[in-house]
């Protein structure tokens, strides 16, 4: 699992690296639409391409599910990757995006990486070996109450599917917590979970590719992960919880009659 986990950080770092370089020099960047209020760019693909080359280096039978270019290959072992997640923030010069990689075996995640570049921050971990952050252990923070909590959400930004539902979690929990935020990338959001940044996130609408790797961190960072109704968070969850266990709790307490 380690060796999975460091290939993952060269290769994330590898794409960071790429990625902070168009990010400072914008007219190498080319956008276009992939749908309604979804985009992508020449670099996010580039950068796929560099992570895919490190992996495919060290484990040449390993499959892919990668958010641009899809699945590749037919293994038990998939390295799930979003390129550049918070490509609208990447597109419109605002320092906060990320690099996601996850290592899948049989289902089962063995290693994580989140990569922001900018910051130069890599968050990690590794099934049962706890959660980094640039090598220091994190661990979710010690808030149990909603009314203690700072939370991040997303916005249903893709054709504004599932708005009504999002609206009536939003306006029950809103003025139960300190305050909420919605920064535009959910691996950092995730990220930010598990190092006591934040106590909790909550967003419908997600790819596995935004989540899987901040899943594993915030799991052995102490945290909580599920569906938004308190289920177990499963690949095709339509919705995602992560917090401290107590917020985790009073959060599901509040919304379960919805």
């Amino acid at each position: 699992m380690n060796a999975y986990k460091n290939i993952a950080v060269r290769a994330a770092e590898r794409a960071g690296n790429f990625v902070a370089k168009a990010f400072a020099n914008r007219e190498r960047i080319i956008a276009q639409s992939k749908g309604p209020n979804d985009f992508v760019s020449n670099i996010d693909k580039q950068a796929e391409e560099i992570i895919i080359d490190a992996i495919k280096y060290s484990y040449p039978d390993h499959a892919i599910l990668a958010e641009e270019s899809g699945q590749h290959g037919d293994s038990d072992t998939v390295w799930v990757i979003d390129p550049i997640d918070g490509t609208t923030n990447f597109l419109q010069g605002i320092p906060h995006f990320a690099i996601s990689i996850a290592v899948k075996q049989k289902g089962k995640t063995l290693a994580a990486v989140v990569y922001d570049p900018i910051k130069d921050e890599c968050f990690t971990a590794s099934n049962g070996g706890g959660a980094q952050l640039n090598n220091t252990r994190i661990r979710v923070s010690d808030k149990k109450k909603l009314d203690t909590a700072l939370l991040a959400t997303g916005f249903p930004f893709r054709g504004h599917q599932d708005l009504g539902d999002y609206l009536r979690y939003f306006e029950t929990i809103f003025p139960l917590c300190v305050d909420m935020r919605r920064a535009g990338a959910a691996s950092l959001d995730l990220a930010y979970v598990a190092a006591g940044r934040l106590d909790g996130f909550w967003e419908f609408g997600l790819s596995e590719w935004d989540t899987a790797a901040g899943i594993l961190i915030i799991k052995e960072a102490g945290g909580f992960v599920g569906d938004i109704k308190g289920n177990p968070h499963q690949e095709k969850s339509k919705s995602i919880l992560a917090a401290t266990p107590g917020v985790f709790k009073q959060f599901m307490k509040n919304v379960k009659d919805l």
